[in-house]
């Protein structure tokens, strides 16, 4: 059971990571963006079937080509992500096409791993997908926060905001995307 249950947290994981990618969203560099991949390397370094007891080199070796995968993955997605820098100093953030090509390509390759387990007879645990999965979002992560505040630096230090780099055709919000919940108001907060 623990194996489908990593199978649903991946897809979920999956799903929610590829729908926000496409959207411009504003990057806060002071947020914990290396806690998702953590928690999801902890969940997946827990189960005891990573590797598969009857074939521990091979399955490691398809391990650590999984890692390999994913850290290229989050490299290569998180360097063909447009950043920008908005009129009022936000860094923003929006996925391009190639960002596209480059989890289609990382998909395609993890496919071809999980091929090659198989027909090498390695039983192939979901954890290791998940581990993987873990590595693209912090290396995607730490590029992008890094990216953030490489150009925020130059704006705040010389008093005239950076225009853009690699900016959309369509206007760009003045202030960040709201965040689930912001537009609900606390019942304490309310005057009667």
């Amino acid at each position: 059971m623990p194996g489908l249950v990593n199978a649903l947290v991946i897809v979920a994981v999956v799903a929610i990571v590829i729908a926000r990618q496409f959207r411009a969203r504003a990057i806060d560099t002071d947020r914990r963006w290396w806690l998702l991949p953590v928690i999801l390397a902890v969940v997946s370094l827990r189960e005891p079937g990573i590797l598969d007891a009857h074939h521990r080199a091979e399955s490691a070796g398809l391990l650590v080509v999984e890692l390999f995968i994913g850290l290229v993955t989050g490299i290569g997605w998180g360097w063909t992500t447009r950043i920008w820098t908005a009129p009022d100093g936000v860094v923003w953030a929006k996925s391009s096409k190639a960002s596209g090509a480059v989890w289609i390509v990382g998909i395609a390759l993890r496919v071809g791993v999980f091929a090659l387990g198989s027909a090498l007879g390695v039983h192939q645990d979901s954890s290791a997908l998940m581990l993987g999965l873990a590595g693209t979002l912090l290396v995607r992560g730490g590029i992008l926060t890094w990216r953030a505040q490489s150009i925020a630096a130059p704006s705040q230090s010389s008093g005239a905001p950076i225009q853009s780099v690699g900016a959309p055709s369509r206007p760009v919000p003045s202030r960040p995307a709201p965040a689930y919940g912001d537009d609900e108001r606390s019942a304490w907060k309310e005057r009667v």
